[in-house]
C-alpha cells in the first residue's frame, strides 16, 4: 500500500511538471493518419512517407540519447524511437519524461530495424493525456480474476485476449444482425419497464416509477410485446437487447443478460429450425472461415441437418428407461415431495443435456413447461418447441406460438391466477397469424464460438457484490 501512495504521488508530481512547463495533459484533439496495424500492413523499404499515430505508451528502453518504446492502439502495438539529434535536446528531454499509461502523439517515417521491427522514428509529438496510475503488474498474467471483472478498463489495457473476445463478441452480434436484415426481418425495440412481467418464468426486478405512482418491472422477456406487433402486422421482427432476472448468479447466469429475440408470421417451430441453423452457419463461417470450432477441447460442427430428438426419446436414450408419456419419469425418480415438472427438469439438466455436445435440437417438450407454446395436434400433452444445445449447453429456446387466445388466458390463469396480461389476450383476440419464435442468449453463444466457460467472461461488467 505504502508503494502505491509513493507511486501516485510521484505521477501527480509529474503532473504538475507538465503543467508548469505551460503543457495541459488531458484533451487535447490528434488528428492520425495510420493506425499500428496499417503502419505495419503499408510499410515500403525506402519510403519516405511520414505517419501520424497514437496510443497508450507500454513500455520504454532508454539508450543514452534514445528510447525505444511502445505505444498500443486498438489494433495492436507498434515500436517508435526517438533520438536526441532528431528531436534536439529539449524536447528529448520532455519526452524523457513520459510515463507508461500516458497517451501520446507521434509523428515521422517509418522504418525497419536491424532486428527486422517496423517502427516509427519520432520526429515530432505531442502529450495527449496524463496516466496517474501506473499500470500494475500483476495484472500481466491474470492473477486476480474479480479484479479483473470490477476493473475491466484496465483487464482490456493489459490483457490482449480479452479484448479481442469482446471484439469477437462485437462481431458475432454484428454478424446476427447482418443475417436476419437480408432475411427482411424489422429491428424494433420494446419496453424495458413492464406493468406484469411476461414472456418467461422468473423472478423480476421492481422499480417504481413516481409520475405515474406505479411498480413496474424490468422485463424478463420481450416476447409479449414482439407478438403484439406480429398482430398488428409486423411480419418479421426480432430485438436484440438487455433482460433482467432477479435470480443466481453463476458460471451461466448474469441477472443482466443479452437476448435475440425473432417473431416470423406464417411459420412454425420447424422454420424455426432451419432459421438456427443457417443463422449459425452464416455467423460461424464468417466469423472462423470454417464450420467446425473447437469448444470445451470438443470438436463442434455446424453443418446442418443438426440432430433432432424428442424430450421423451433423449430421456429414454441417456437413462435406459423408456418414456412415453410425462407419468412415465416418476419410474426414473419416484420421490413423491417433486412435482412431475420438478423431476423433469432435474433429469433433463442431469442427464439429458450434458450429452448433447454437437448442435442438438431437443424438441417436443411436455405443455406443462410450456405455457405459451401451440400444443401438438396428434398430441395434447407436448408442445411445438425446441431448445437447441452445443457442448452440453442450452443457447436457446423456440416455439410454434400459441395464437388461442381462449387457450392462452386459460393457460396464464393455471400459471398465476392474480398476474393476467389482459392486454396481450385482446391483442390475440384481434388475430395473431401462425407464428413461429426464436430466442437464443447472446452471452452464452458468445460462450460457445470463444470457448469460454464462464458468462463473467464474456460480459463487460458482470454483477458483483459491493467490496
Amino acid at each position: 500500500m505504502e508503494e502505491t501512495t509513493e507511486l501516485l504521488e510521484i505521477r501527480r508530481q509529474k503532473l504538475i511538471f507538465w503543467q508548469e512547463k505551460g503543457i495541459y495533459p488531458f484533451g487535447q484533439r490528434y488528428e492520425t493518419t495510420h493506425t499500428s496495424q496499417q503502419v505495419i500492413e503499408g510499410f515500403k523499404e525506402g519510403s519516405e512517407e511520414k505517419v501520424r499515430s497514437a496510443g497508450r505508451l507500454m513500455s520504454r528502453r532508454e539508450h543514452g540519447k534514445s528510447i525505444f518504446a511502445h505505444i498500443k492502439d486498438v489494433q495492436g502495438k507498434i515500436q517508435i524511437y526517438a533520438r536526441a539529434d532528431i528531436l534536439g535536446d529539449d524536447d528529448f528531454s520532455l519526452f524523457k519524461e513520459f510515463d507508461t499509461g500516458d497517451f501520446i502523439g507521434i509523428q515521422g517515417k517509418v522504418f525497419k530495424t536491424h532486428k527486422g521491427e517496423i517502427t516509427i522514428l519520432v520526429e515530432k509529438f505531442t502529450f495527449l493525456s496524463k496516466s496517474l496510475r501506473p499500470l500494475p503488474k500483476e495484472w500481466y498474467g491474470l492473477k486476480d480474476t474479480e479484479l479483473r471483472y470490477r476493473q475491466r478498463y484496465v483487464d482490456l489495457l493489459v490483457n490482449e485476449e480479452v479484448k479481442n473476445l469482446f471484439i469477437t463478441r462485437g462481431k458475432i452480434i454484428k454478424l446476427l444482425k447482418e443475417f436476419l436484415d437480408k432475411q427482411d426481418f424489422l429491428e424494433v425495440e420494446t419496453p424495458m419497464m413492464q406493468s406484469i412481467p411476461g414472456g418467461a418464468i422468473a423472478k423480476p426486478f421492481i422499480t417504481h416509477h413516481n409520475a405515474l405512482g406505479i411498480d413496474l418491472y424490468l422485463r424478463i422477456a420481450p416476447e409479449l410485446y414482439l407478438k403484439r406487433l406480429v398482430v398488428g402486422g409486423l411480419e418479421r421482427v426480432y430485438e436484440l437487447n438487455r433482460n433482467f432476472r432477479n435470480e443466481g448468479i453463476s458460471t451461466r447466469h448474469n441477472p443482466e443478460f443479452t437476448m435475440l429475440e425473432v417473431y416470423q408470421a406464417y411459420a412454425d417451430y420447424t422454420d424455426m429450425m432451419r432459421l438456427t441453423e443457417e443463422l449459425l452457419m452464416f455467423v460461424v463461417q464468417n466469423l472462423f472461415g470454417s464450420l467446425k470450432i473447437t469448444c470445451e477441447d470438443k470438436e463442434i460442427d455446424f453443418t446442418p441437418p443438426w440432430q433432432r430428438i424428442t424430450v421423451y426419446e433423449a430421456i429414454s436414450k441417456y437413462t435406459g428407461v423408456e418414456v412415453t408419456r410425462l407419468e412415465d419419469i416418476r419410474k426414473i425418480i419416484d420421490d413423491k415431495e417433486k412435482s412431475l415438472t420438478e423431476i423433469l427438469n432435474h433429469i433433463l439438466d442431469n442427464e439429458v443435456e450434458p450429452n448433447l455436445i454437437q448442435p442438438t435440437f431437443l424438441m417436443d417438450y411436455p405443455t406443462v413447461l410450456s405455457p405459451l407454446a401451440r400444443q401438438k395436434q396428434n398430441n395434447p400433452e407436448l408442445v411445438e418447441r425446441f431448445e437447441f444445445f452445443i457442448s452440453g449447453q442450452e443457447l436457446g429456446n423456440a416455439y410454434s406460438e400459441l395464437n388461442d387466445p381462449i387457450e392462452q388466458k386459460k393457460r396464464f390463469y393455471e400459471q398465476n391466477p392474480d398476474k393476467i396480461d389482459e392486454d396481450y389476450i385482446e391483442a390475440l383476440e384481434y388475430g395473431l397469424p401462425p407464428c413461429g419464435g426464436l430466442g437464443i442468449g447472446i452471452d452464452r453463444l458468445v460462450m460457445a464460438l470463444t470457448n469460454t466457460t464462464s458468462i463473467r467472461e464474456v460480459v463487460l461488467f458482470p454483477q458483483l457484490r459491493p467490496k
